[in-house]
């Protein structure tokens, strides 16, 4: 239990959206979509927008003012492939994720659910591959499915100057050679993003899609120290987590990693986009022997192998 929330460490709130999607015989069929509440700055109605110059994605419709502040208006619908069934009562969700704030045109919002990342499903590989790698979780309601996406990739593949993998140029290769990373992360865009800024440093990077399925891995690389009678140091030597993960969420992997006597030489770093004060806490609380925003990807391996070298000695 979180004492400053008073919630257990692995809940979350989603704010549940719709978009209607207008269908070739003319009627339409709703989509449910969800995103984390805690990266939603406010909910406006539809503002009127400026468009802009030159070549840009079709969903990128153009940019508004927003209090004095200039914000790009992404419809969110028609990234999706999807056509709009009608535009009078459309919301426009105004969001934050790694430090970039952008506007997204859904049909209407319905509630915020407050649940654990054991009640988020992970998507199949077949989902994955007909969302473009867009949906990281699937909720199912007695009424309807909720798909949560993953915004940041959405994002990034609009705009290539947001894109994560761009504040990874310059990296220094340097501290990875001889080391084993487990790499968990939701995001199969972030995964290829991170696992590739790890290899460059000379990192030897095995990932995971969830806490669960990284938690799995351990237990796997701990059975096999075991029967080479080997140290667990030989298969692994850090493990780097995402925070927000369906089924088991970066927190409640860390906990259970520094639980176990088995993982005591290997050090955690938790990296998400969303490390507020009250998220650090909880990665203080979990165990977290380090924690990294993903703008700052650059510093991640250096201080990956600082930690490595901390432990070893």
């Amino acid at each position: 239990m979180d004492p400053q929330t008073g919630q257990s460490g692995n809940e979350l709130e989603i704010i549940e959206f719709y978009i209607d999607e207008l269908l070739e015989d003319g009627t339409s069929y709703r989509s449910y979509f969800g995103m984390n509440v805690a990266k939603v700055l406010e909910i406006i109605r539809k503002p009127p927008v400026t468009g802009v110059p030159g070549k840009h994605h079709a969903a990128a419709l153009g940019t508004f003012n927003l209090r004095g502040r200039v914000l790009p208006l992404v419809d969110l619908g028609l990234w999706l492939g999807k056509t709009n069934a009608g535009e009078e009562n459309d919301k426009v969700i105004v969001s934050e994720f790694s430090g970039v704030v952008t506007a997204f045109i859904v049909s209407g919002v319905t509630r915020i659910h407050r649940m654990t990342w054991a009640q988020v499903e992970p998507p199949g590989k077949y989902l994955q591959a007909f969302s473009h790698d867009s949906i990281t979780g699937v909720v199912r309601f007695d009424e309807r499915i909720v798909f949560l996406l993953d915004m940041e990739h959405i994002i990034g593949s609009m705009d290539p100057s947001v894109n994560l993998g761009s504040h990874a140029e310059g990296v220094v290769e340097q501290g990875g050679a001889g080391y084993t990373v487990l790499l968990a992360d939701d995001s199969a865009s972030i995964r290829t993003i991170i696992a590739s800024t790890l290899q460059k440093a000379n990192f030897k990077v095995t990932k995971a899609t969830c806490g669960r399925e990284a938690w799995e891995q351990l237990k796997t690389w701990e059975g096999q120290a075991r029967e080479k009678n080997e140290p667990i140091t030989n298969f692994v030597n850090l493990v780097i987590s995402d925070i927000e993960m369906p089924e088991m969420d970066g927190h409640s992997l860390t906990r259970q990693i520094k639980a176990d006597p088995a993982f005591k030489a290997i050090p955690v770093v938790l990296f998400s986009s969303l490390i507020s004060k009250v998220v650090f806490d909880k990665g203080v609380q979990a165990g977290a022997d380090d924690q990294i925003s993903k703008p700052d990807l650059p510093h991640l391996t250096v201080r990956a192998a600082e930690l490595i070298r901390k432990y070893q000695a």
